[in-house]
């Protein structure tokens, strides 16, 4: 499925931010200026505009002059923010990145599993089990629960390469909106198993349900994250 005008015009921009051609705190192209660069309507660049500033990647000012608030992160970042595949993150931060299926099963959502995840008792879905490496090390053990009838055709190989890639570029469903809560939990002996805790007995978990354009969740994911090597960060803004 193609991307959206307004969706390949924000993610063009926001390589371009991402890449220096804007730096920080440099004035933005004015809407004239961009509307003739991308050949587009002014509503449909607001649009992509719009998401650069809920992403934190700009901040519009007085007399509509917008400037460039976005800054590389000094060490791996996963946003709460956005909603971003694994590697998508690990493209934006320029590093080396490997994930490894440990497990891949089909199966119904039981009513602990209802309760805990949100997903309907007795929906069939896939329970994929992945550990993502970054740099060599394996740092993140993310599981997630995904509805069948939302995302048919799952296999292991997609979830070893993209499965948010294949949703929506195979299938044509939109993500939408995810729920999150991050915690900081003892780690289990799963957890122990299969990353590399060193010292650690303790990790940053994510959990979060995804709805697609419809409003329906179709994934429940938790992400335990090794504590050392990342930060969460956020754009957050002061309501009157």
């Amino acid at each position: 499925m193609p991307l959206t005008r307004f969706d390949a015009i924000y993610r063009d921009l926001k390589k371009k931010i991402e890449d220096g051609e804007y730096p920080v705190q440099s004035l933005f192209p004015s809407e004239h200026e961009l509307t003739s660069v991308y050949d587009c309507s002014r509503a449909t660049l607001r649009r992509a505009l719009a998401r650069l500033i809920e992403r934190g990647y700009i901040q519009s000012g007085q007399g509509r002059r917008v400037r460039v608030i976005y800054q590389p992160a000094s060490q791996h970042e996963f946003m709460i923010g956005g909603i971003e595949s694994f590697k998508e993150v690990a493209a934006r931060n320029h590093f080396w990145a490997e994930t490894r299926v440990i497990r891949f099963t089909e199966s119904l959502v039981d009513e602990k599993t209802a309760a805990k995840t949100g997903l309907a008792p007795g929906s069939e879905i896939y329970d994929v089990h992945r550990v993502r490496y970054l740099e060599g090390k394996a740092l993140i053990l993310d599981i997630n629960l995904f509805l069948k009838e939302c995302v048919p055709g799952l296999t292991s190989g997609i979830a070893a390469h993209s499965i948010y890639d294949y949703i929506e570029n195979e299938l044509g469903m939109s993500i939408v909106t995810s729920r999150r809560r991050m915690t900081v939990e003892h780690a289990t002996a799963y957890d122990m198993d299969h990353l590399e805790m060193g010292d650690y007995n303790c990790l940053a978990v994510v959990s979060g349900r995804t709805y697609n354009s419809d409003g329906l969740q179709f994934e429940y994911t938790q992400s335990r994250h090794h504590p050392e090597y990342f930060c969460f960060e956020d754009t957050a803004t002061r309501r009157k």
